[in-house]
């Protein structure tokens, strides 16, 4: 007999039990014991219950008696243990025989626990409860045990101390490494090094605060390879709250990232050139002009449109136009820098954003390159095409501070260039167009001026403090330009520093300065030490000693007749490298000073190891002594430490009787200034000289 006293609609929160005996009795008894905290089924013969298992739910437990007429208990689980649907429902036999023998035998062929009769009900809750819930635990764990072991996803276990337990056999396909080589270790083996230190602390941060992680993160596998993933941190603690594990799962992202590298490559270039499209442009603009305003630089935006190309594109059709285009973008990158922005706007139109110092004065090389390339014939299939660009360039912060108005400058100055004839750059403003061709051509005539014997010296003296005699000289390199007659320094230095030019010019006027050297002293001139100005390049090149040396050779001359100089700035700037070639120079014999010194920042620790003969006072310490009262401080600091280091020094720019009697009173060694005299043509120096000197 089959019977149930579950209401019609079914608690499914409740476990379901099932009560099987012969005896009505005794499955009141057990069903009183049980009812309310479960649902109840009962069988009164082990063929019902059979039955029932195959048509009904499954019961989450089965009380069974074990000696019942016709078909036993014991035959009951024998059967249940050969159903596959049957095989694991826990079972607990009840039963009046307490024998050893007939309980091993229960338990023997797989019930869960073994009740004797009369039951106590108080026993009989505990037993089911406690089976139930080990048993639930049971299942969570072989669920647990099963996604371990099949789960996709990477998963480590890890103790309290950080240090590997347990790994998936995902994590093995993954990373490479087997369970024993990582066992006992630190995770941070799988370190790629892309992780910063302020990353890892935010992540234990948040680990301890909130026992949970979430975030990206680069490994490295057991082949080396680095890989982006997906990693997942949660924290396992105990009853008493400390930590006892923590389970990190992760995948690999490499697909996914891949994937949205070429979506934003997509969103952010052009399809036809390859080259970045306008969004990429005002997102590189933007940023590029807040650097620029944060640091103080310059910032040119070109605008570039191709001459002609409508009339190709119409005629040839948009196979040859789209084939030019991609030619005009080839050019362009050979044309400038990697550093450079090159983005196409549309049609034929394309941008360029220099930045950095020197990217104004760079705009005008730039845009002559682009032009003299951009111009070449193209050779498009069976076609010899030509078109020319017309480019215009704005400034920042000179033609406005914000990307519309940058472009729209740009803009404007490229159509200028179209209304002038094509083919050219305009500047947004007409000054700047002005000062760009000067300083063009300028640079144009540079290139000729060694060849044409236009650079001439001249000789500042310098004089002893103590009783005014000559002692020496700067050479002061002058030119003299054909049509603007003498260039500023200022003006022609900087270009050639800037193109180069700077290392041929340096090595005439070494030996110019040897050859007049040796001339004066075939004249009779006593022997002074003339100072030659070294450029940051020229200091730098290879060879520099032996070259000097080889010059002062060949005039015949003593190591003494040279003194090289160098600004403070140069010596400073990869100070131990300077330190070395100072040594060189002075090992070989000549005389080193530093010149401007005070206007940059010397460590005073490299001071002491530069093998320095003089310091040279700027002219901007000078000028204002002794009324100006830092000046002051600043000009007798100087002589102090100088005297204190064995070193002289050259006062420059002394202009009054009153700078020169100070500059005597503190200790100074030599005088240069227009007070003494202003630089003079070699004749006029030898001049100077014999007056000076008392010679005939």
């Amino acid at each position: 007999m089959l019977s149930d006293d579950t209401p019609q609609k079914v608690d499914t929160d409740r476990p379901l039990i099932l009560l099987v005996d012969d005896l009505p009795a005794n499955l009141h008894v057990l069903a009183a014991a049980l009812r309310g905290e479960y649902r109840i089924r009962t069988a009164t013969s082990g063929v019902d219950a059979l039955a029932l298992l195959e048509r009904a739910d499954t019961p989450d437990l089965i009380l069974l008696d074990v000696m019942m007429p016709g078909m036993s208990g014991i035959e009951v689980l024998r059967r249940m243990k050969a159903d596959a649907r049957a095989r694991d429902i826990p079972v607990i036999f009840v039963s009046a025989d307490s024998s050893e023998q007939s309980q091993l035998s229960g338990l023997d062929l797989g019930a869960d626990d073994y009740l004797t009769k009369p039951v106590v009900a108080a026993v009989l809750r505990a037993r089911v409860r406690n089976l139930l819930a080990r048993k639930r635990t049971e299942r969570q764990l072989r669920l647990a045990a099963h996604v371990f072991e099949h789960s996709g996803e990477a998963i480590m276990i890890t103790d309290r101390d950080n240090r590997i337990v347990e790994v998936n056999p995902a994590f093995t396909r993954l990373t490479g490494y087997t369970q024993e080589e990582v066992r006992g270790q630190n995770p941070s083996m799988l370190s790629s090094g892309r992780t910063t230190r302020e990353e890892y602390e935010a992540m234990w941060r948040d680990i301890r605060d909130k026992g949970f992680w979430q975030g990206e993160m680069w490994d490295r596998d057991k082949d080396g390879g680095i890989y982006p993933k997906l990693l997942t941190i949660s924290v396992v603690r105990n009853t008493e709250g400390r930590v006892d594990y923590h389970i990190a799962s992760f995948a690999d992202i490499s697909e996914q990232k891949a994937a949205e590298e070429r979506i934003r490559h997509i969103a952010h270039h052009d399809a036809l050139t390859g080259l970045p499209n306008r969004l990429h442009l005002h997102i590189s603009l933007e940023q590029a002009i807040a650097s620029a305003r944060r640091e103080g630089s310059e910032l040119a935006m070109m605008f570039i449109d191709l001459d002609r190309f409508k009339v190709i594109n119409d005629t040839l059709g948009h196979n040859v136009g789209d084939s030019l285009l991609v030619e005009v973008s080839r050019r362009l990158r050979d044309s400038l820098r990697e550093s450079d922005l090159i983005a196409r706007l549309g049609g034929d139109e394309f941008a360029v954003v220099l930045t950095g110092l020197g990217a104004i004065n760079n705009a005008a090389h730039a845009a002559e390159k682009i032009q003299l390339s951009l111009s070449r014939p193209y050779l498009i299939g069976d076609h010899a095409l030509h078109s020319t660009p017309s480019i215009g360039i704005s400034l920042y912060p000179q033609d406005g501070d914000t990307i519309e108005t940058l472009m729209k400058c740009a803009d404007t100055a490229m159509y200028h260039a179209k209304e002038a004839g094509r083919g050219q750059y305009h500047f947004y403003t007409e000054s700047m167009n002005r000062r760009t061709r000067e300083h063009l051509a300028l640079e144009n005539s540079l290139h000729e001026a060694l060849e044409r014997g236009e650079f001439v010296i001249h000789y500042q003296p310098q004089a002893d403090l103590t009783d005014g005699r000559p002692v020496g000289a700067e050479a002061l390199l002058r030119w003299r330009h054909p049509e603007r007659g003498m260039v500023p320094p200022d003006e022609f230095i900087p270009l050639a520093e800037e193109n180069g030019m700077i290392l041929p010019i340096g090595d005439w006027v070494l030996r110019e300065v040897c050859r007049q050297l040796a001339a004066w002293r075939e004249r009779g001139l006593p022997l002074l030490p003339v100072a030659v100005n070294l450029s940051a390049r020229q200091f730098r090149q290879e060879g520099l000693a032996g070259r000097v040396r080889a010059l002062l050779g060949a005039a015949g001359l003593p190591m003494r007749a040279i003194e090289l100089e160098i600004t403070e700035s140069t010596a400073m700037t990869k100070a131990d490298t300077s330190a070395d070639v100072l040594r060189a120079l002075h090992g070989a014999g000549l005389s080193i000073a530093i010149d401007d010194f005070g206007t940059g920042y010397s460590s005073l620790g490299y001071l002491k190891r530069f093998p320095i003969d003089k310091l040279k006072i700027d002219r901007s310490f000078v000028m204002d002594i002794p009324d100006d009262a830092n000046d002051t401080a600043i000009a007798s600091a100087i002589i102090q430490m100088a005297r204190g280091l064995g070193m002289k020094v050259v006062a420059e720019g002394v202009e009054t009787e009153a700078q020169r009697d100070f500059l005597r009173e503190q200790g100074c060694s030599y005088m240069q200034g227009y007070w003494y005299s202003r630089p003079l043509d070699a004749d006029a120096y030898e001049t100077f000289t014999r007056k000076a000197l008392n010679l005939a």
